[in-house]
């Protein structure tokens, strides 16, 4: 006779069966909707999607890079890397082979705003991710352990490329700590993180008031009790909010290539229609490509074009939007003896603060193309109902973004294009920058 410890219950093999014979929840490419739930220790839960074959929970914390000290550096880059070690409840092994055992992943992304740690499994085996997803967020941090993962740190590091260091340099030139904070540890900080650092940052940061628990694929009220069984501190003091400066941070590094990344201020979470506002921006300026090989339109596009002429160069709009502050621009990589002429060309472009009913009109279209692809799709939802219920304690839905989106005027976008062009830009940039111009050059 075989043991009852081992038999699953007969209603819910029909349940789990029944998902997969079930019609979809929702048409292929139309967007999820959201339930959210704010619980009386201020821990935000939202879901999406409770009938899904596979599983996804997020734990995130508004525990970002912006959070760090000048002693706590790199702080985040070791929450990454230390996610798969042992932690108070369980080893690193046990984390590694219970998930993969039931053909689980989890997966842990930081920025400069919040770090999120996700499991994803199967519809039947999410008690054993949301145990282990439990367990992780609260790392030990071995000594032993954080001494032997520095050659991997090292690296990841030296491996970071040359256009991320440039926004990198960029958001140290224009907000200089705080959100100047890069999501990479320091090179002079790599080993010198002690576990009494790591441990102190998690227990400042790791807080019910800066916890939000996202979700799809699964029940909501499921999540609810999951949420309820976190144990986290209620305290933890607030982040500071970040100036913008303005200015230069600039790495020579050999060869005869340029990267150079150039911005002003742009529009803050805090201020929805603004930020919508620069998001339409960067599309109508020209984000890339819309097809594969596809022409770039827009006013970076033809302001490059018109500068070099055939030379090659690749360009991109830039938009990072922050609870409190923001930073619009563009990124270029050319060769070294045209970085002078596609700089100055973007930068004229930028400070025109001039843009068409036409560039608005094909923006705004672009992005709710972008935001209705997010919605529709698992594993970027997840990641975007993460921040905004750490960023705005509330998730919004995809009809109302869009809606929101519509409601952005040729003049918002403009009023945005002229923020960004007519204050103090900043400039990082790495490679050969023999004719690259500083920001005061910009002027």
């Amino acid at each position: 006779m075989a043991c009852n410890a081992s038999k699953v219950p007969m209603l819910r093999v029909i349940a789990k069966r029944g998902y997969s014979a079930s019609a979809c929840p929702r048409p292929v490419g139309q967007a999820a909707a959201v339930q959210t739930k704010q619980l009386d220790n201020k821990v935000v839960v939202a879901s999406a999607e409770a009938q899904l074959p596979v599983t996804r929970v997020s734990v995130v914390f508004g525990a970002g890079s912006r959070n760090e000290t000048y002693e706590s550096q790199g702080a985040t880059h070791m929450l990454r890397v230390a996610a798969g070690l042992t932690n108070k409840n369980s080893t690193g092994f046990a984390v590694t082979r219970n998930i993969q055992q039931k053909g689980g992943n989890l997966s842990v992304t930081s920025d400069r705003e919040v770090v999120a740690y996700t499991v994803e499994t199967t519809a039947n085996n999410m008690e054993v991710g949301l145990q282990y997803l439990q367990d992780v967020i609260q790392p030990a941090f071995k000594p032993w352990e954080l001494a032997d993962i520095v050659p991997f740190v090292k690296n990841q590091v030296a491996c970071v490329p040359h256009q991320v260091q440039a926004v990198e340099l960029l958001h140290k030139a224009a907000f200089r700590n705080g959100l100047g904070n890069s999501v990479y540890v320091p090179k002079f900080q790599i080993g010198k993180l002690s576990s009494e650092t790591m441990l102190h940052y998690v227990a400042n940061n790791f807080t019910a008031g800066r916890c939000a628990v996202v979700g799809v694929g699964v029940d909501h009220n499921a999540l609810v009790g999951f949420a309820q069984s976190l144990e986290m501190p209620t305290g933890g003091k607030s982040g500071s909010a970040s100036n913008y400066y303005g200015g230069d941070a600039r790495k020579d590094t050999p060869g005869n290539v340029a990267h150079v990344a150039v911005a002003g201020p742009g529009g803050a979470v805090s201020n929805p229609k603004e930020a919508l506002a620069f998001a339409v921006l960067q599309c109508a300026l020209g984000a890339g490509a819309a097809t594969k090989r596809g022409a770039v339109n827009g006013p970076f596009g033809k302001a490059l074009s018109s500068a070099l002429g055939d030379a090659s160069a690749r360009f991109a709009a830039l938009n990072a939007s922050y609870a409190d502050a923001g930073l619009f621009g563009f990124v270029v990589s050319t060769e070294a003896q045209n970085a002078g002429k596609a700089v100055d060309a973007l930068a004229r472009a930028l400070k025109s603060g001039s843009v068409s009913a036409d560039d608005v009109n094909r923006g705004k279209a672009l992005l709710k193309v972008a935001v209705l692809d997010a919605y529709a799709t698992d594993s970027s939802l997840i990641a975007e109902m993460g921040l905004q219920a750490v960023l705005t304690k509330d998730v919004q839905s995809a009809d109302a973004v869009v809606a929101a989106i519509d409601g952005i005027t040729q003049q918002d976008v403009q009023s945005a294009a002229k923020k960004a062009g007519s204050s103090k830009l900043s400039v990082g940039a790495v490679g050969n920058l023999a004719h690259v111009p500083y920001s005061s050059d910009l002027a």
